[in-house]
């Protein structure tokens, strides 16, 4: 879309109206007339701009334990935040999460890297598993949780590095709110959403919240679209049942571009837009059904019952032509490779959770007890591509526009069909033994069973584990609002992958991974509104994978340890100025040479340092300024350690006017500096590029 579109764009939202962003739930008050035992006790949910970027808990947590006694790192990242970034996808936003650093994923999904742990699983929906590879839109997301370190008795197998959690709007009894935001882009992308909450009775409530949304970059040939719809309906008969319905729809299709290669172990300089690949090949589409059904029953004063169900089914189509080796120097060439994956997913979770506040004597307990059971399917397959001679690779003169001839797909070369069945079941206790001191105990069984066929091969292999994960933790509480902490926990991954998409008859043999993670730390609510944290930890895990430098596929690689002090100010210095601050220090090698690493490699993606803050002065009731900084020391692509991403350092900016109540106006700048960088990369030679200046445009109505 060319910027000259903009009137038509911002004349458009003139219909629509943007929607409040967070909600609390408050008792509904009687009318007038009404006293006593006739009041109407019924539960609402209240809608209103959030007060700080600050939150006192997470939902992930499965109880309101406030985050001041919660024995873990733990990030909330509030919609008004997300806001005024100008975020509209996942990634994006965890740019500023402490420990937290993007991975490529290839250029068709969303991947981390969590306290050195790479990851494209450990995604949850209202703590539910999210676990497809896919990018994740926010337009109908609520607030994000980072939990760090493991964290299988509350999520299960995995997040050995810590998991995300988004958490959906829902709807609101209070009353009717209209709203819709627009924004465009410099390199012509741009996005409306739209939201609508309707009381339909007082104990019926709906929400519907929709966006589209195209993208491009700096990039040549690069676009997409997203169109995102998600209606909910809430029920709350009384003040001790609510009942909630949603129904999320993804449709995704983007260019996927995995970056440039690297030339004598650094990346490729001089080619920031150049696209190795070609449009009408590298192609990545998604089709994402998410249903839900949540159940909240108080069943007394001190005791609730949560019942969640979620039905899933995932398309997902990607293609690519890609960079497979460094730059030839005497030649000035680059060598090409290519294939194409499908994958279709069906996933049903079933989770029921009890949660108990109350005392045996004068001592205190929360407890958390549940069950949990899902079933996956998984059909995928992988064909090669096929270069004109019927080469499975091409080599291309290097040119501000690569000269790539067109390609063929073979015959699958992967077709794979797995299934997993789990059951689990966790005890949990949080323990007050006086009002400083607190112990937390607690532990999870997890059944896993995977079933993967071949059907290129005609064969079948299986496994199941039985495991236990273990957390356990103190608080002392010198003040009421100062903790210091200690924790242990243990989670683990079996050895078939995070995507369970395929299972050898070697894999089969092998124990799953295990990540053992010790903590240490201190939060202080130095106000309501302003929280300091600091943590240090040691997260050691045995029989680890890494992909292999060149086709990015796992290998096993023995033993690995990441330790790291991280430092966290959220919330507000002042009525009028908000800050969210991070810094991560952080060290990560292998300890056991196998045929993939020799002991004393750095782990991939690992900046020793990261900084990330971003700021809001509001200078008037009307007129506020923003401020981001994010810094990444220099970091390995992979376990070769044979090239480096070096250190960089982005600054953005953003300007908000409120030109009435019902209408604001917001322009963010990205990369100000214009500084010219790596952010992150898939293999050695698949290193993304950084944009330059930008800006972006938003404009917000709504009553």
């Amino acid at each position: 879309m060319p910027v000259k579109a903009l009137p038509a764009l911002l004349l458009a939202t003139s219909a629509l109206f943007p929607v409040a962003a967070q909600a609390e739930e408050v008792p509904m008050a009687a009318d007038a007339g009404d006293a006593g035992d006739g009041a109407d006790r019924r539960t609402i949910v209240v809608t209103g701009h959030a007060d700080s970027y600050r939150s006192d808990s997470a939902n992930g947590l499965k109880a309101p334990t406030p985050l001041l006694d919660v024995p873990q790192s733990v990030t909330v990242l509030s919609r008004e935040q997300l806001d005024d970034q100008g975020v509209t996808q996942l990634g994006d936003a965890l740019r500023y999460v402490p420990g937290v650093v993007l991975a490529q994923g290839e250029g068709n999904r969303d991947q981390i890297v969590l306290r050195g742990q790479n990851t494209t699983a450990d995604f949850f929906l209202n703590g539910l598993r999210d676990d497809t590879q896919y990018y994740r839109s926010l337009y109908n997301i609520d607030h994000i949780e980072v939990l760090r370190g493991s964290n299988a008795l509350l999520f299960g197998r995995g997040g050995g590095g810590g998991v995300i959690n988004r958490v959906r709007k829902a709807p609101s009894l209070a009353g009717q709110s209209l709203g819709a935001s627009a924004a465009v882009g410099t390199f012509g992308d741009f996005a409306l959403a739209a939201d609508l909450n309707a009381p339909l009775s007082q104990t019926l409530g709906a929400r519907l919240n929709g966006t589209y949304e195209e993208f491009d970059n700096h990039r040549q040939d690069f676009h997409g679209r997203f169109i995102g719809v998600n209606p909910t309906l809430t029920f709350a008969p009384s003040a001790d049942t609510r009942i909630d319905l949603s129904y999320n729809y993804d449709d995704d299709r983007r260019t996927v571009d995995r970056g440039v290669p690297s030339l004598a172990g650094k990346p490729l300089e001089g080619y920031r837009d150049t696209f190795f690949g070609r449009k009408d090949t590298n192609i990545s589409e998604v089709k994402a059904h998410i249903v839900e059904a949540r159940l909240t029953q108080k069943l007394a004063d001190s005791l609730t019952l949560t019942v969640a169900g979620q039905y899933s089914h995932t398309d997902k189509y990607y293609g690519n032509i890609f960079a497979s080796a460094a730059v030839n120097p005497a030649t000035n060439t680059v060598s090409l490779s290519a294939y194409n994956s499908t994958s279709v997913r069906e996933s049903w979770i079933g989770q029921a959770n009890l949660t108990w506040q109350g005392k045996t004597g004068p001592i205190g307990h929360t407890v958390i007890a549940g069950i949990e059971g899902a079933d996956q399917a998984t059909d995928a397959a992988r064909s090669e591509g096929i270069f004109p001679g019927n080469k499975a690779s091409a080599t291309v003169a290097l040119a501000d526009r690569l000269a790539i001839p067109a390609i063929t797909f073979g015959t699958p070369s992967r077709s794979t069909h797995t299934k997993v069945t789990t059951f689990s079941a966790y005890f949990q206790d949080q323990i007050e033994l006086a009002p400083f001191l607190q112990i937390v105990g607690g532990v999870r069984y997890d059944s896993f069973k995977i079933n993967a066929d071949n059907l290129l091969s005609s064969t079948s292999a299986g496994r199941t584990d039985h495991k236990w994960s273990p957390r356990a933790g103190v608080i002392v509480k010198p003040r009421a609002n100062i903790s210091l902490y200690g924790s242990y926990t243990k989670t683990f991954l079996p050895q078939s992958g995070d995507q369970f998409s395929a299972l050898d008859a070697t894999q089969a043999t092998l124990a799953p991974e295990e990540f053992k993670n010790l903590e240490v730390g201190a939060k202080w609510d130095v106000t309501p509104t302003l929280a300091l944290t600091a943590a240090a930890y040691r997260l050691d895990r045995e029989n680890s994978r890494f992909n292999d430098p060149v086709t990015g596929l796992p290998q096993l690689s023995g033993k690995t340890r990441t330790r790291g002090i991280e430092l966290s100010a959220t919330g507000k210095i002042l009525p009028q100025w908000q800050v969210s601050l991070g810094y991560a220090l952080q060290d990560g090698k292998v300890r056991s040479s196998t045929t993939a690493a020799p002991a004393g490699r750095g782990l991939a993606l690992l900046p020793e340092s990261q900084i990330s803050l971003w700021t809001r002065y509001d200078v008037t009731g009307k007129l506020g300024l923003g401020l981001g900084v994010t810094h990444q020391s220099s970091a390995y692509t992979t376990v070769s350690n044979t090239v480096t991403l070096p250190a960089w350092t982005r600054v953005d900016t953003a300007v908000f006017y409120n030109v009435s109540k019902n209408l604001s106006v917001q322009l963010n700048v990205n990369n100000l500096l214009n500084e010219q960088y790596f952010p992150t990369a898939h293999t050695d030679n698949n290193i993304s590029t950084a944009a330059p200046r930008s800006a972006r445009l938003t404009v917000r109505m709504g009553f």
